[in-house]
């Protein structure tokens, strides 16, 4: 047995954290309201155990336990018990593809069977179909059919049944690259893929290259190698009660949902993973580089308008979501840029949800047969927002930007776009010559007055900003947006009379 016990004793790896940083003072005040949030969700959902946790700036920064670890000796849940996070899973399969990409093993539109020898025999579903490619598997786009109930009882299957069940052939759903079908059996195929390019066992190399570097020390993929005391036991509710499931072993389906965590563990895990926004210069300590990691957010073309989870959803306006890799990436008009995903399984459920725009994640596991727990999860987001704890990234003025902006402010005080002549890229005066723009410039000067035009710039872009002036008669905003030169000089300004 390995002993990888000694996660209590580690300190959260705190990682860099640069241009946003949440309130932790006000996540502080939010989580009263936010811990009632999991407490209501595991007494009405009847999961017998509960473990949430909020990571901001790099670290842990609240996590609480509800009810027990199993229904005998009633050991209660601490940050500390282990719970298999189902689907959850799949982020780590789909860094470690990621990983052997980066180090030019693979690549990601590869064709599958480059790398399992059992697929070049499959009978495709029409003649012009496509051969499945590792990013196909990655998307759940590689055809296969929906296979939640039948692929969470695969977990033990033993890789020599696995091995005649490739050899045998597969039905296909659809063909291949033309629709997202949620696929358990494609992430095996990842899994398959990952131990016959990287010479060792899925679970392996999952746990050499990425649990091991970020002191996951009591995460794997063996639930037998860790004591009993230490469990989460799954159950179901059925006909009223609960019922013990089965613990079931690892095997060829483990890259799919198999792997076990606390909650500790896990926000090492959720802290390495919102440390890769926003892009920078800062040394890229991590196993996994800052630009693998972000490559999780490559949604697919198979685009949804969605309900955001959670009681806000039905009044909150839609989300524009797909399927990345491993994760559900979506654009929430008050959250921002998210990532998340859900996981069921024989005996838990579990969610995790990024906001890499504030750098905070909030997971929960639970002991109960497909109960999530997406919902609260949702809900503690949108009352972080609510509080104000979460605060936007703001993108750093680049040189060539606050040059574009020292122009614009001399142009406005001089009326005249000349006065900037040699920060006009070519095109400027073609869709606006000097003197429709000396006519527009009177006409603001005229109805605001002089204004500050030392107002800092907000930055959109590395060439692109916009602002607000504070005037004599009112206020005055404006845009710029450099041109794709050396130079990057001005190719577009819009200034406008703000509305009150």
């Amino acid at each position: 047995m390995r002993k990888r016990f000694l996660a209590c004793l580690l300190p959260l790896m705190v990682l860099p954290v640069s241009a946003h940083a949440a309130d932790e003072a006000k996540i502080t005040a939010a989580v009263p309201d936010i811990d009632r949030l999991f407490a209501d969700f595991r007494q009405d959902s009847h999961a017998p155990g509960l473990v949430y946790g909020i990571v901001a700036n790099g670290r842990l920064v609240h996590v609480k336990g509800y009810g027990v670890q199993d229904l005998v000796r009633k050991r209660p849940v601490t940050p500390d018990s282990l719970f298999r996070i189902a689907s959850m899973t799949k982020a780590f399969t789909a860094l470690s593809i990621l990983k052997l990409r980066e180090e030019g093993k693979l690549a990601l539109d590869d064709p599958a069977e480059k790398y399992v020898p059992e697929m070049r025999g499959w009978a495709y579903p029409t003649k012009d179909s496509p051969r499945i490619r590792i990013r196909d598997l990655l998307t759940h786009s590689a055809g296969f059919v929906d296979d939640n109930p039948w692929g969470d009882r695969q977990t033990p299957l033993p890789h020599a049944d696995f091995t005649r069940m490739l050899a045998a052939g597969v039905p296909f759903s659809t063909a291949p690259g033309t629709a997202y079908e949620y696929s358990n059996f494609g992430y095996a195929l990842l899994g398959r893929i990952i131990a016959n390019v990287s010479g060792m066992s899925y679970r392996h190399y999952v746990e050499q290259t990425i649990l091991t570097p970020l002191a996951m020390t009591s995460s794997g993929y063996e639930v037998g190698e860790w004591p009993i005391d230490r469990r989460a036991i799954g159950y179901r509710w059925e006909d009223g009660r609960w019922k013990e499931e089965p613990t079931m072993a690892d095997g060829a389906f483990g890259a799919m949902g198999g792997l076990q965590t606390s909650a500790n563990d896990y926000a090492r895990w959720v802290a390495f993973l919102l440390s890769a926004w926003p892009p920078r210069d800062d040394a890229d300590g991590g196993p996994v580089s800052r630009a693998s990691v972000r490559m999780l957010a490559e949604g697919s073309n198979h685009m949804a308008v969605a309900q955001r989870n959670g009681k806000s959803g039905p009044a909150a306006c839609r989300q524009a979501a797909a399927y990345g890799f491993a994760m559900r990436i979506a654009q929430d008009c008050d959250l921002g840029l998210t990532l998340a995903h859900g996981g069921g399984y024989p005996g838990y459920g579990s969610h995790v949800m990024l906001m890499p725009d504030y750098g905070v994640g909030i997971f929960v596991f639970t002991s109960r047969t497909y109960n999530g727990g997406a919902g609260p999860a949702w809900d503690a987001a949108v009352a972080l927002k609510q509080a104000g704890a979460l605060i936007a990234r703001t993108l750093p003025v680049s040189p060539l930007l606050a040059d574009g902006y020292g122009a614009t402010a001399r142009i406005y005080a001089a009326g005249d776009v000349g006065a900037a002549s040699g920060s006009l890229a070519m095109n400027f005066l073609m869709d606006s010559d000097a003197t429709h723009w000396r006519q527009k410039l009177s006409a603001l000067k005229g109805e605001a007055g002089e204004c500050d035009t030392g107002a800092p710039i907000i930055a959109t872009g590395a060439l692109s900003g916009r602002f607000t002036w504070a005037c004599d008669k009112g206020r005055v905003s404006g845009s710029i947006l450099l041109a794709p030169t050396a130079t990057a000089q001005l190719q577009e300004l819009k200034l406008d009379i703000k509305a009150p």
